[in-house]
């Protein structure tokens, strides 16, 4: 009798299977496959040596050049506009070019292309960030991107899950992203290696959607496969909004359906965390007293740059001026984000505090561009990763942080917690 997950359910139905368990490989078929700026252009030359016709369906195939865009030199504009020819000759629905584009994993749930219930792989290790509408997504390399285009199908291995079980609310200041690092910072980088991070239990209801997006985005850096939430009443309401007419698939988990590990986590006990230089393990709380200067905040990227980041930020820095010294980049994820910023004049209040408001882009998240650290240099950004060299030189700092403790970190001038104003 069938015991399976909620990921293992999506997958078995991707792979017409009456049940899946833990360790199996399967073949399934995909609903969407995703590419990048930086992924796109190998998976394309990998596509061309399998003398296929073109792409399996050109509806659910998602081009979004965002990592160097605008292109910030020849060589990223050489890889867009190998994407770009690729787009107009397979006849890709679903192209985004500069006007159009936002940071590919705000940008395609905001455009209905991600729904509960999908299969989904990206060549991007953050596409795990689908999950929190209840689809089943994880990144891929390169070659099984191209795979995945010509054929609409790929191999994976079932993963066996940890269960997160969420009580409680969480308190002012505190939002999505310290509920990942607290996980993180407790199970550790590799705790969740190549597992299913399934997050459960009444606490799930009390978290925007935006919550739910930037946990699900992080799964990867505890080396989640992917991370999923439960499809209740603010999933369908957004999927309502967002992908009106889609077809929608609610799976849940079997209720003696098998897990590796169980934590109990109250989200009311939980307090703004910071992930401390080189791993977003190292987290730590406010109740240690810092004394860190620094040079840099980054509010934006895939896992905080929506539009409640941005009001989050804004509130903070509203009649406040950043600190000498310090540079503020703010980066709405989206056009659409960037628009509704600009009208509820959150766009002024970045300005008037001294902040930089870029168009949509990852830039500084992977050391692209937009941002780029010196040597010693010290920032407080809302990005995903930490590690060595990540935003600039191999002797700077990355502290991972809330668009809370960002804007008041740009405020003081060093890392900072609201509280603290």
């Amino acid at each position: 009798m069938s015991k399976m997950t909620m990921s293992q359910k999506i997958l078995a139905a991707h792979a017409h299977l009456d049940e899946v368990k833990a360790g199996q490989l399967i073949e399934a078929d995909l609903d969407l496959v995703l590419g990048n700026d930086i992924t796109s252009p190998v998976a394309i030359g990998e596509m061309e040596k399998f003398n296929t016709k073109g792409v399996f369906d050109k509806d659910k195939i998602a081009l979004v050049p965002d990592h160097f865009v605008p292109n910030k030199d020849i060589k990223s504009a050489q890889n867009c506009k190998c994407v770009r020819e690729f787009a107009k000759k397979n006849d890709i629905t679903n192209y985004f070019e500069v006007g159009q584009m936002g940071i590919e994993h705000a940008l395609l749930p905001e455009k209905g292309l991600t729904v509960a219930g999908d299969l989904i792989i990206g060549a991007d290790s953050h596409t795990c960030t689908y999950g929190a509408l209840g689809a089943f997504s994880t990144g891929v390399g390169s070659t099984d991107m191209a795979a995945g285009m010509a054929t609409g199908k790929a191999w994976f291995k079932v993963p066996s899950a940890i269960k997160f079980n969420l009580t409680g609310k969480l308190s002012e200041n505190v939002s999505g992203k310290d509920v990942i690092l607290h996980i993180i910072g407790k199970i550790g980088v590799d705790g969740a290696l190549y597992k299913s991070m399934e997050f459960t239990g009444e606490g799930v209801a009390s978290l925007s959607m935006d919550d739910r997006f930037t946990i699900a985005n992080m799964a990867i850096e505890a080396g989640g496969k992917n991370g999923i939430f439960p499809v209740d009443e603010k999933t369908l309401e957004y999927l309502k909004e967002h992908a009106p007419g889609k077809e929608i698939k609610v799976y849940e988990a079997d209720a003696d359906a098998e897990y590796d590990e169980v934590y109990d986590i109250d989200l009311s006990s939980l307090k703004p965390t910071v992930a401390f230089p080189h791993l977003p393990e190292n987290t730590h709380t406010f109740d240690e007293n810092f004394d860190i200067k620094i040079d840099q905040v980054v509010i934006g990227s895939c896992t905080n740059g929506r539009i409640n980041d941005m009001r989050i930020a804004a509130d903070i820095l509203k009649g406040r001026k950043v600190a000498d010294g310090v540079r503020c980049i703010v980066i709405p994820a989206t056009q659409s984000i960037y628009l509704q910023a600009m009208e509820e004049g959150l766009i002024r209040t970045f300005i008037e505090a001294g902040a930089v408001v870029s168009t949509p882009t990852c830039g500084p998240c992977l050391g692209g561009y937009m941002g780029i650290l010196a040597s010693g240099e010290r920032c407080v950004s809302t990005t995903n990763r930490n590690f060595v060299g990540r935003m600039g030189a191999t002797d700077s700092e990355i502290y991972l942080a809330s668009p809370a403790v960002a804007a008041a970190s740009a405020i003081t001038g060093k890392l900072s917690q609201p509280s603290e104003l």
